[in-house]
Parts: structure tokens; C-alpha cells; sequence
């Protein structure tokens, strides 16, 4: 299989066509005497859709009959890998090992060719085309993490990368003490890939409102180092624009260690996100 070719089948809900999505670099480069007209239109285009990320839009990108029954069956068995491994170590199970405890597991039961078939479309998707510009840090479908290079953070469920991230870490607890708290650290494909078909799956189908949100699967900068931070006792507030009103924010914005991977305003396509800690460039 071609894995460069993939969801040349899949239904569009919008009866619009599709443009060219190159906005971020035009947004970019364009001089300011020369946003007029067509451009101008994009420009508020984006701007509507950044305002109001979890809105759908006419021209968002939505799966339709066996497309969506695909998107459904991966969501439910994928959360069902979730549940047996345990929630901890689903964020570092590869697409293979998925696919193999699915094998292993009558409870998750196995994928089907049509549903591996429809995870790799997705995985090779342009993201581009959803209206997410993002690099895409991870190319390879199966990609794997290596357990020796990663460390599991106490009483969080989650894992960081050794070195870098690590010590990253280490800075902002000691910073903050018992007040911070690790909200998301390392993500592999699979976990990425969850998370990205849940929010689809939750609206319909619509991949472009899910990509203003979460990054598609492999454009994930959590799949090499970034982590996400948030105020203890703060719950889901954590990943809302209100976390910007806790101390927590407050005090890693003074000391620096916020460089945002999507600061408010981005031209990225993804909604701001004050709590993500952008660890690699």
C-alpha cells in the first residue's frame, strides 16, 4: 500500500471546495499593502474559525458513512487497549503493540484490515488540508518509544523523556513545589491517535474542528518532548484559557519557562494553549 495517496475516498460534508491551505505562509510573508481582496477573505476566514475552535465551520473536513463507522469502531477499540493496559502505560504503546494486544485480548478484540487501513490514512493525512500548519515531528507510522529513555513522574500517570524534558521538569517543580502538577507528558502515536478520534468522533466526524484542538496524530511535539503543566486542584480548568489566572501560569511566565509551543494568536491553526511547555525546538 501507498501510504503517501491515502483518504482520496474520504466523503467531505462541505459542498464547498477545499482551497490550497497555504494561509500560514501567506499570512507570513504577505506585505500589508497586498492583504486585500481574496487574502483578506482567508485572513478573516481563519480568524472565525481560531475564535470559535469548537464550532464547525462550512468548510471543515467531515467523515461520512464508512469513513465515520471506521472513526467510531478505532475510537471504541482503541479505548478499550486503554483500559486493559492501564492508563499510564497507554501513553507510550505503539500502533504495533495496539494491534497486538488487540490479538492477545478478547475484550478488545481484534483490528480489522479496514480498521489498520483507515488508522494509516489518517496517520499520512496532510494535516495542512484540516487547516492545522503544525510540523509534523513523527513520520513514521510505527513509530515506537523506548522505555530505557523515558521516566515515569510520581503521582501523575505519566511519563517524561530522560535529559532535557526531565530536567525541564525538575526546574519548574522545584520553581512551584506541591502547586504544579504534571497534566500530559509523553504521548505515543497510539495515545495521540486517541485522543484525536475521540474529539472527532465526539463531533460528528468533523476532523478539521478536532486538528483546532489536538494535533493529528505524528504532529504531536509530545511524542519528543513537550509536556503539559497545570495548577493543582485546578481540574479540566487546567486546559482552558482560565489557567492563565492561576499562580501557576503567573509564576512560570515570570521565571521564562513558558515559550509556547501555540501562543494566543498563532498561525498554526490551533486554539491557544497557555499550559503546553515547549521543551524542543
Amino acid at each position: 500500500m501507498n501510504r503517501r495517496s491515502f483518504l482520496q475516498q474520504i466523503c467531505i460534508a462541505s459542498m464547498m471546495a477545499i482551497p490550497c491551505n497555504t494561509l500560514a505562509a501567506e499570512l507570513i510573508e504577505k506585505k500589508p499593502q497586498e492583504q486585500h481582496g481574496q487574502f483578506d477573505v482567508h485572513v478573516k476566514d481563519y480568524i472565525s474559525k481560531m475564535s470559535h475552535f469548537d464550532s464547525a465551520h462550512p468548510d471543515d473536513i467531515v467523515l461520512k458513512g464508512e469513513d465515520l463507522t471506521l472513526l467510531k469502531e478505532c475510537t471504541a477499540r482503541l479505548t478499550r487497549v486503554m483500559r486493559t493496559v492501564g492508563y499510564g502505560n497507554f501513553n507510550l504503546v505503539s500502533i504495533d503493540q495496539a494491534f497486538t494486544y488487540g490479538k492477545r485480548y478478547s475484550r478488545i478484540g481484534a483490528f480489522t484490515n479496514q480498521e489498520k487501513a483507515f488508522l494509516e490514512k489518517i496517520f499520512y493525512y496532510d494535516a495542512h488540508l484540516l487547516g492545522f500548519y503544525g510540523d509534523k515531528p513523527i513520520t513514521v507510522f510505527t513509530q515506537t518509544i523506548n522505555r530505557s529513555k523515558v521516566i515515569k513522574i510520581r503521582n501523575s500517570g505519566h511519563y517524561l523523556f530522560k535529559e532535557h524534558p526531565y530536567g525541564v521538569w525538575k526546574e519548574i517543580k522545584s520553581a512551584l513545589s506541591s502547586d504544579v502538577i504534571l497534566t500530559s507528558g509523553v504521548r505515543g502515536i497510539v495515545k495521540q491517535f486517541h485522543l484525536f478520534l475521540m474529539k472527532a468522533n465526539s463531533n460528528g466526524g468533523n476532523l478539521s474542528l478536532a486538528s483546532r484542538s489536538l494535533a493529528p496524530p505524528g504532529y504531536s511535539f509530545h511524542g519528543i518532548g513537550d509536556f503539559d503543566v497545570g495548577q493543582r486542584r485546578y481540574g479540566k480548568s487546567n486546559f482552558t484559557s482560565r489557567f492563565t489566572e492561576t499562580h501557576v501560569f503567573s509564576k512560570l511566565n515570570e521565571l521564562g519557562y513558558l515559550t509556547l509551543r501555540y501562543p494566543r494568536g498563532n498561525l498554526l491553526g490551533v486554539r491557544y494553549e497557555p499550559w503546553h511547555v515547549k521543551v524542543n525546538s
